[in-house]
């Protein structure tokens, strides 16, 4: 319900354009790793992901659940909480390494969180967190790294700056674009594989940066 809602909302609110290094096929399971920008950005990797079949299971914290309708979505559809900083937190890898042993797609924001900026512009990925090279090495599969941009130019900076980007939005419909890039295996589980990992999301970024004319691909 997610992937499809997201579907059907993204383009109200923005042009969002999809490329991919991966001829459109995806791994029949891996973890999709995305650079974290925005609030908006998920729905705009799931509307991408949608567009080449792909569903998956989302990794957020933990309180997007207590949200009354989006919580119990997120519940009933399987997705999974993250606490962090919280005894709860190991459960958060149980449920993802068993998501990909059924055969599904994970979707993981290995930075942690958003960036602490007031501005629309674009950055390339922050530092990753060594849960997801961990997760690749336990379980096995690929990783798809992604890179979306524009999502800060519909969400972006201090609470009321994110009301007023959400509100006009519709209006401006500014330009997004994600891609995917190549599937990759990483070596270990330790920080060599996580700097892989980050380096093949900011490669992916940086694609899609360019589409849209920013001058921090070229720069990052």
């Amino acid at each position: 319900m997610l992937s499809r809602l997201a579907g059907q909302l993204v383009p109200a609110f923005g042009r969002l354009t999809l490329t991919t290094d991966t001829d459109a096929v995806l791994p029949p399971a891996g973890i999709i790793a995305a650079n974290h920008t925005s609030l908006a950005d998920p729905a705009i990797v799931l509307a991408a992901l949608r567009r080449l079949g792909a569903r998956p299971v989302v990794l957020a914290a933990a309180g997007l659940w207590r949200v009354p309708v989006l919580g119990r979505a997120l519940a009933r559809e399987g997705h999974i909480p993250v606490h962090r900083g919280d005894p709860r937190a190991g459960r958060a890898v149980v449920l993802a390494q068993e998501a990909l042993e059924q055969g599904r797609h994970i979707l993981i924001y290995a930075e942690g969180g958003l960036p602490d900026r007031g501005d629309a512009a674009e950055a390339a990925p922050g530092a990753f967190h060594r849960g997801l090279a961990r997760l690749a090495h336990r379980t096995g599969v690929p990783v798809i790294p992604v890179g979306q941009a524009g999502a800060r130019r519909v969400i972006s900076g201090p609470a009321a700056k994110q009301l007023a980007g959400l509100a006009t939005a519709p209006l401006r419909r500014p330009r997004l674009h994600v891609h995917v890039g190549p599937p990759l295996r990483l070596d270990g589980d330790g920080p060599a594989a996580t700097a892989q990992a980050r380096h093949a999301v900011t490669a992916a970024w940086r694609t899609a940066a360019a589409r849209l004319g920013e001058p921090a691909a070229l720069t990052a």
